[in-house]
């Protein structure tokens, strides 16, 4: 088994901690929210010792270190730390792995340099352009996502995720995987990133983002009907005890019309929202095929 060591990547003035194993093709996973880079535990050994470089860093924000100035967390910068990241590690097309919000900021990025990338592979969250157009025709999805609504209250939202040592967040975890029996030192890890000054700020920044008014009239000019094309052969996972968007509503919304070069939706039993997590055996074994298949540029 190879040793894994922390590095340092960059963008501009921004350093962003990541986890590295393994040598081979390289292998991008990003984490989402509330996670930290270390979500992928179950991931990198098994991806390292099939024979790939897996790298692991910590998105926008996530640290005091990786927090702008101008507090730019729109989808453009979050793909452009994503892009910066593998010109730095070689600048050869890479596969891209990401989970929640990793998995928003990865079809961003497939959507802005296609031919940076052999492969995508989403957890838990559907194709973001549909999502954001179409969330108002699914009315259970729409109770479900109540969060993002309470996240853009400034001051208040921020105050609830910090009391009670992260217990809302917590509560998320059991909320969004109710099946998952997570250990508490997994939990603690989550508490000591967002305990970093800043962080709660930046996390609550993606959302504030997401859902301004500039893609409020998007959604409104959108009629659904043309493709949001992701030029990257796309494998999409969703658990099917999904409590945060629902399974259901992630095969709605991806589409093969959003994705020319092939889509694979899987569902996978008896998983939540942090499937990786519960189910790592499955998913595993879910990434080495498809990573498999798309090795070739």
């Amino acid at each position: 088994m190879t040793k894994s060591k922390r590095i340092t990547l960059a963008h501009g003035n921004l350093r962003f901690s990541a986890i590295e194993q393994g040598s081979g093709p390289l292998v991008l996973l990003l984490h989402g929210f509330p996670d930290t880079l270390d979500t992928w535990g179950e991931q990198m050994a098994v991806l390292a010792d099939a024979g790939y470089r897996v790298v692991a860093p910590a998105t926008r924000g996530y640290e005091p270190q990786s927090q702008p100035e101008d507090g730019d967390y729109s989808s453009e910068a979050l793909a452009g730390d994503v892009l910066a990241w593998i010109e730095e590690l070689g600048g050869a097309p890479a596969h891209l792995v990401g989970h929640d919000w990793g998995a928003s900021i990865a079809y961003t990025t497939a959507m802005a340099a296609p031919e940076q990338l052999l492969s995508l592979t989403t957890m838990a969250v559907p194709h973001g352009g549909r999502f954001l157009a179409e969330i108002d025709k699914h009315p259970k999805q729409l109770r479900m996502s109540w969060y993002i609504l309470f996240f853009q209250v400034p001051g208040i939202a921020e105050h609830v995720i910090k009391r009670k040592d992260f217990a809302f967040l917590r509560w998320l975890w059991q909320t969004w995987s109710p099946g998952w029996d997570f250990d508490e030192e997994e939990f603690q890890e989550v508490g000591a990133a967002f305990s970093a000054p800043g962080v709660v700020e930046s996390a609550l920044g993606y959302y504030r983002a997401a859902v301004g008014m500039d893609s409020i009239r998007g959604r409104k000019s959108y009629d659904g009907s043309k493709p949001w094309p992701i030029d990257v052969p796309t494998l999409g996972i969703t658990g099917k005890n999904e409590g945060c968007i629902a399974a259901e509503v992630f095969s709605a919304m991806m589409r093969e019309m959003d994705f020319p070069r092939g889509l694979s939706v899987v569902q996978v039993p008896d998983a939540g929202h942090f499937l990786h997590r519960e189910r790592p055996e499955r998913v595993n074994a879910l990434l080495l095929d498809w990573l498999a298949k798309h090795d070739a540029a």
